[in-house]
């Protein structure tokens, strides 16, 4: 009788203890709203084209990106004050800003290095990386477990000439992959100038200044460069897309809400 009292005590706490310990190991949700410093950029100025990349099936990975569940562009507010000062002094020259990606949500990074870890899912190599073996994508640099754009003062952008032109949808059956530094009328007909390779090209020729690229679309990557710069930003050397707002507020914060309207307050 004493033992059974005892089993049944003993069994009794383990019952108690065991929601406790589930819910210790249960992984936090991810936020589902931003910081109110965070707007949409269509709302600061509108007349800024998007092309939001990882909304689509159109980038290296092939499909859309986990927390992309709109295709918009949200920013600090002082990043997209920061874009409106720069697409007011390009609009008189003839051109529009495009962006293709901007605040980028940790779970998308995450995503990221899950696919560069699955080695044998190669489908848009042919396009965005055929120089590159796959392995070597944490090694070079193009994949890392933290980004920049996660702390909201991060985009991706490039130069459109107005009037803009249409863009088409991208489907693979239509244009197919060509390779990212292939010549600009041979690639997907995105409406950017030449800007020497296509958007996320994982090649030393999307480096900025490279050398090897000159002629028009040296010049058109020193355009975006002067007004982005002028504007408070910085360029990362290794993409010619890829600015950050040099003061941007949250240098040492990565967030995690997702890319939609409803993350807005």
């Amino acid at each position: 009788m004493f033992r059974s009292r005892t089993l049944i005590a003993l069994l009794a706490l383990l019952a108690l203890a065991a929601p406790a310990t589930a819910g210790a190991r249960a992984k936090p949700k991810p936020p589902k709203q931003a910081p109110a410093a965070f707007v949409s950029l269509h709302d600061v100025d509108p007349s800024i084209l998007l092309d939001i990349r990882y909304y689509t099936r159109h980038n290296f990975i092939g499909r859309r990106i986990h927390g992309y569940r709109a295709p918009m562009c949200i920013l600090t507010r002082a990043a997209a004050e920061g874009l409106a000062r720069a697409q007011a002094a390009l609009v008189p020259q003839g051109y529009t800003l495009k962006v293709y990606d901007c605040y980028r949500p940790q779970r998308a990074v995450d995503d990221f290095v899950r696919w560069a870890r699955r080695l044998h899912d190669e489908r848009m190599k042919r396009e965005f990386y055929p120089q590159v073996d796959k392995s070597r994508l944490f090694a070079d640099g193009y994949i890392a477990e933290r980004s920049g754009h996660s702390r909201g003062s991060t985009m991706d952008l490039t130069l459109v000439a107005l009037p803009p032109r249409d863009q088409p949808r991208w489907t693979r059956g239509r244009f197919g992959l060509v390779p990212c530094f292939a010549p600009v009328d041979q690639r997907f007909p995105d409406n950017t100038i030449d800007m020497g390779t296509g958007y996320d090209c994982f090649d030393t020729l999307a480096h900025t200044l490279d050398p090897r690229v000159q002629g028009e679309a040296r010049e058109n990557r020193l355009r975006l460069k002067s007004a982005m710069e002028a504007a408070g930003f910085t360029n990362y050397e290794n993409e010619w897309w890829h600015y950050t707002l040099a003061d941007e507020p949250f240098p040492d914060t990565y967030f995690n809400f997702p890319v939609s309207p409803r993350a807005l307050r």
